[in-house]
């Protein structure tokens, strides 16, 4: 057996391992049960494909194919960014009645079995600290 052919059939290898990660990853992403779980999946997909061009780049001799995993690293790096941004909400300042009486202002939020438009809070909460003068938001 030659150093070629026992790379050949290690690169054939990892590719199948990466086929069958990629499946799991893909039914992970679909029954995930949270958004974190199932953006976490997406990346790391782009991860393994990104690992398997490369593999394919080798086991070809194409040296082009480097170019695309790069190319496709920086957009799999932008979209998950993107979708991160989209899909997970801010967490929004929690305001403590020691943190209003200090800046002194009262703080006359909703109870939280109340009906309440979520965006009149946050906007609230977010007016206090510019208010204040807090830039750590």
């Amino acid at each position: 057996m030659e150093v070629e052919s026992a790379y050949r059939i290690l690169y054939s290898i990892a590719l199948i391992i990466l086929a069958v990660s990629l499946g799991v990853l893909l039914a992970r992403s679909i029954r995930g049960p949270g958004v974190t779980d199932r953006l976490l999946c997406i990346n790391m997909i782009g991860t393994l494909v990104i690992a398997a061009i490369v593999i394919l780049s080798k086991l070809l001799g194409e040296t082009w194919l480097l170019d695309v995993a790069l190319i496709y690293t920086m957009i799999s790096m932008v979209s998950v960014l993107i979708l991160a941004r989209v899909l997970i909400p801010p967490k929004t300042p929690e305001i403590s009645q020691s943190q209003s009486q200090e800046a002194g202002q009262e703080l006359t939020e909703p109870e939280e079995n109340q009906n309440v438009d979520r965006r009149a809070v946050i906007n609230y909460r977010l007016d206090f600290f510019r208010r204040r003068g807090n830039r750590q938001l």
